[in-house]
């Protein structure tokens, strides 16, 4: 049945204003052809003997379902969505924040091995930077440099942190997400010419292994239908020999459409065209077919409310895309998935979808390859793997996607090493207050080395860390909680639990307290920008809290973050939302407005309370 979707990325405009207030401070067709070049020859050599190359070296091809790099060896994408060239802001977003090189160290030190870099065709028009904070010397090799300028110096530190880069064109230009390849400010004709530039531009550089030719085509794009204005299929084509064209080595990246014979699913996602329509290119062994996947905190879906539901997700995802990989047909790549996984349903639907993609220490390369949506904590549709200081992991969200993870581009097929580590033992709580636990264990053992620990509340995972300590916090007064703890080596092998161990922590005791400060980030003559700081200032842990002010005159909401807001005749009200209502003693969180008119010399006075 046709089933209309429209996913909107709600990344918060407002953001990129706060960010330009804080630079000013400190840091805060036919048959195939014959092909016009072959796959890159084998290194001599085993891997480790003179004239071998490492794992995943240089461009990469495909063989039936799989991927390999220049010596033939199984490789698998397992890597981040980094957005923010396609906005306005023309550069990935959190550059007002941190060097730019931290954050690709940090990719790489959490196991992810490729970024997905999206842009739009602004880049090719001249387009300018902005929202980089380049205060003690932070982004200080960027300053004055076009976006297309930046964009090589991005891949230029990927590629020497080990990384690859896959370049998405995500949108025609910066003002939003459209349905066909073209508009009619941006006509095919400069898609292909854009496409060809940003493919010759980084010829012989491989740490650039593949173009996404264009982000989630859907409705009314369709796939087979032979009308070259709305059948992507075809447009793909051309856009795949556009970029062979300029460059044969690289990997052409097609998604799916929304609708096929009157089955829908998400924008970009729909694949079961090509079975009947494949995408064909005159270079072989270069096509990888992609797919988007999301969960119900983007689009409450019809098998989300199935009776049958976690169980039904594998077919449904068979049907749409799976298929391709498990009949060797092609390599699929699911280019974008992720949830803010606050309901239940999306983190049931996480656990499938990583056992989906084919844990790496049973299948090796042998697998599905996968971008996670998103790096940046600003998607409103899924928040990212750095909480929204964009430094700090949200280890929960990491740890859901650690078996499938290979920072080593580990190859398949039952190669390499599958040996997991010894389980944790001698797990004990060393500290327990009403809020928190505090816990130790001795540390496990590994032929290759343990990469890090997960911690488990019951059958929740609440932690990844390195070391051999974790303290959980938030917890309820006077409640029993049990933990495990599990190890995992750079293969993604995981060992055997720990022993359990449970803690009950401390009585109710303590006295509440909650404060609010209101700082106006900007103001201009219709409207401005605040951000209010709620803190916990009593010694129990709080629930919820709610801040509160007089309505200033004039003044209407434009936009809300990290908050919900309401407003009476005379007073603005703002609550916690899901993850951050909770507030551990001494705890601060963050909410930012957008509001018409002018506040004046005297801004809004804030109270605060707190609910244990």
């Amino acid at each position: 049945m046709s089933h209309p979707l429209r996913r909107l990325r709600r990344i918060v405009t407002a953001l990129a204003l706060t960010a330009a207030v804080l630079l000013s401070a400190p840091p805060a067709h036919a048959a195939p052809t014959t092909p016009t070049s072959a796959p890159a020859p084998a290194a001599t050599g085993a891997t480790g003997a003179p004239g071998a190359t490492a794992p995943g070296s240089g461009y990469w091809h495909t063989s039936g379902r799989q991927l390999l790099d220049e010596a033939g060896r199984p490789v698998r994408i397992a890597g981040v969505n980094w957005f923010g060239f396609e906005t306005a802001d023309h550069v990935p977003h959190g550059l007002w924040a941190r060097d730019y090189g931290s954050m690709i160290d940090q990719m790489r030190a959490l196991g992810f091995n490729t970024i997905r870099l999206p842009y739009s065709d602004d880049l090719f028009r001249g387009s300018v930077p902005t929202g980089v904070n380049h205060s003690g010397g932070m982004n200080a090799d960027l300053e004055g440099l076009t976006s297309l300028q930046v964009m090589d110096r991005i891949v230029d530190r990927a590629g020497s942190a080990g990384l690859k880069v896959i370049l998405d064109r995500h949108r025609p230009d910066a003002g939003g997400q459209s349905a066909l390849w073209y508009t009619s400010a941006v006509p095919e004709s400069t898609w292909l010419a854009d496409l060809r530039a940003i493919a010759a531009r980084y010829a012989g550089n491989p740490t650039v292994i593949g173009i996404d030719l264009h982000n989630e085509p859907h409705d009314p794009a369709c796939w087979g239908c032979g009308d070259p204005a709305l059948d992507w299929r075809l447009a793909a084509e051309r856009g795949g020999e556009a970029v062979l064209g300029a460059n044969s080595s690289l990997l052409v990246l097609v998604e799916g459409v929304q609708s096929f014979q009157g089955s829908s699913t998400w924008w970009g996602g729909n694949l079961r065209g090509a079975a009947a329509y494949p995408v064909r290119l005159g270079v072989p062994n270069r096509l990888v077919y992609s797919a988007h996947e999301y969960a119900t905190s983007v689009a409450r879906q019809p098998w989300f409310d199935d009776p049958a539901f976690p169980a039904n997700l594998p077919a449904v995802w068979d049907s749409n895309w799976g298929y391709l990989f498990r009949q060797n047909i092609a390599p699929v790549w699911v280019g974008e998935f992720g949830s803010t996984l606050q309901a239940a349903a999306d983190r049931t639907w996480l656990t499938a979808l990583t056992q989906y993609l084919r844990p790496t220490a049973q299948a090796g390369a042998d697998a599905f390859s996968w971008t996670f949506w998103s790096w940046n904590p600003n998607s409103g549709d899924t928040g990212g793997i750095l909480k929204d200081d964009w430094t700090t992991v949200d280890t929960v969200k990491d740890g859901y996607l650690t078996a499938v993870k290979a920072p080593g581009f580990a190859a398949g097929g039952g190669v390499g090493d599958t040996r997991s580590p010894t389980a944790p033992t001698g797990l004990t709580a060393t500290a327990v207050t009403a809020t928190s636990a505090t816990l130790g264990w001795a540390a496990s053992q590994d032929d290759t080395g343990v990469t890090g620990y997960d911690v488990h509340r019951g059958a929740t995972l609440v932690g990844t860390v390195t070391g051999t300590t974790y303290t959980d916090t938030g917890l309820a007064p006077a409640t029993a909680y049990t933990y495990t703890v599990t190890a995992r080596d750079a293969a993604g092998n995981v060992s055997a639990a720990s022993g359990a161990t449970t803690v009950t922590t401390a009585g109710p005791a303590g006295t509440t307290g909650c404060t609010a400060s209101w700082h106006t980030d900007s103001q201009w003559d219709t409207g401005f920008t605040a951000t209010v700081t709620v803190t916990n200032t009593g010694s129990r842990a709080g629930s919820t809290w709610t801040a509160a002010w007089d309505r200033p005159a004039g003044w209407q909401p434009t936009g809300t973050w990290n908050a919900a807001v309401t407003q009476s005749a005379s007073t603005v009200t703002a609550t916690g939302l899901a993850y951050n209502s909770a507030l551990a003693p001494g705890a601060s969180t963050t909410f930012g407005l957008q509001g018409s008119g002018r506040l004046g010399a005297s801004p809004p006075v804030p109270t605060c309370t707190v609910t244990p």
